[in-house]
């Protein structure tokens, strides 16, 4: 396994586990958000993706453990079909709210939840998991209205693991390792 040169020589790294999109769902989405959010930083194109498990910062040392997680839930998974059902804001985040049609996303997630809860480095959040794509970062609430973007079903065809670098111009994502989906 090559680690990122950012997290050699450390001990701890901010780590997640998402699916990876499509370039087509990339492009499409890149161009709603030039479009549609004017308020806010909208997250980078290289950044979009859906959390599966946020495992916050980890020993370096329990990463081939966690990539072993990913690796087999991942193979694991059926095809995952996700589409734009609407437009949510949070506290801090605006986000596309996704159909997980056939629940095969939601199979992967909580069995890689439950994977990595076996390993002791993740903990479950008490609400169910939401598939969505943050789209927009903010400090003030923009109350935005965009209409969906024209995705039509999206399927990931691999879920990564990534390495969170927190920067003074936010968080940079680095895949660590990136696995297919259905094996």
């Amino acid at each position: 396994m090559n680690l990122p040169a950012s997290v050699e020589g450390r001990e701890r790294a901010r780590l997640f586990c998402g699916l990876r999109l499509p370039d087509r769902a990339l492009d499409t989405l890149s161009d709603w958000q030039a479009e549609q959010i004017q308020k806010g930083r909208p997250v980078a194109r290289d950044h979009l993706h859906v959390t599966l498990a946020f495992l916050g910062h980890r020993p370096v040392g329990e990463l081939e453990s966690i990539l072993g997680a990913l690796r087999e839930a991942a193979a694991a998974a059926g095809t995952i079909r996700l589409l734009p059902e609407r437009y949510r804001e949070g506290r801090s985040v605006g986000m596309l709210v996704l159909s997980d049609l056939g629940g095969e996303a939601t199979r992967l997630a909580e069995d890689l939840q439950g994977r990595l809860e076996g390993l002791g480095v993740y903990e479950r959040e008490q609400r169910p998991w939401l598939p969505h794509l943050t789209v927009v970062r903010f400090r003030e609430r923009p109350r935005l209205q965009p209409p969906l973007p024209d995705l039509g079903e999206v399927s990931p065809s691999d879920a990564a693991a990534y390495h969170s670098v927190l920067r003074s111009d936010g968080a940079q994502y680095v895949v660590v390792e990136s696995f297919a989906l259905g094996g």
